[in-house]
């Protein structure tokens, strides 16, 4: 596991086994990863090119910490620091997901998460921490210009239209929907 530019955020690059067969990785190992992570339920999404979906995060606590991996394609997949108070807040960093090189990122409770397709259709699974709640499911709007993630210019990005009613980050900021840089802290060291 490697850690990005986002505290609470890591990269996982498998060696993958190839041979005249195919190919074989090791996708998760709990044993791995830098902090605990109770898996509770696995999603999988298909995505046509373009379908921008994001960017999401839930209350904290409990939050949900995502483990995000591209089965089938490629994507870009975004981690964006939405916690107030946090050193990078509203910093983001992006990771190409694929079924070629089989990374996969994990993302810490509080921090936003967003991916765009880029290929013809792709399949992206999430291991979950905790269930969906959507009480606590909030979003930003993931073409925010004062976020400015640079989503690839030659895809026409598709939104749905939760995503796309979303609040600004400076709006679901001053609305007080955003996650708190020292609660996640303490979040963080406690056992759960």
């Amino acid at each position: 596991m490697d850690p990005l530019g986002i505290e609470g955020a890591w990269c996982h690059t498998p060696r993958v086994h190839t041979d005249p067969r195919g190919a074989f990785h090791e996708a998760f190992r709990a044993a791995d990863l830098p902090h605990g992570f109770d898996l509770a339920q696995v999603n999988s999404s298909v995505s046509l090119r373009g379908v921008l979906r994001g960017v999401h995060f839930a209350d904290v606590p409990p939050g949900q910490a995502k483990y995000v991996m591209c089965a089938y394609g490629s994507v870009m997949d975004v981690v964006v620091d939405l916690r107030a108070g946090s050193p990078t807040f509203g910093r983001w960093e992006a990771v190409p997901l694929d079924d070629q090189a089989h990374r996969a990122v994990l993302i810490a409770e509080g921090l936003g998460h967003a991916f765009m397709a880029l290929s013809e259709r792709a399949t992206v699974v999430y291991l979950c921490s905790r269930p969906y709640s959507p009480a606590r499911e909030h979003g930003v709007h993931p073409l925010d210009p004062d976020l400015g993630i640079a989503w690839p210019g030659d895809v026409e990005p598709v939104l749905s239209d939760k995503d796309a009613t979303a609040p600004t980050l400076q709006a679901a900021l001053a609305a007080g929907l955003l996650p708190d840089y020292d609660t996640c802290l303490r979040f963080y060291a406690t056992p759960h």
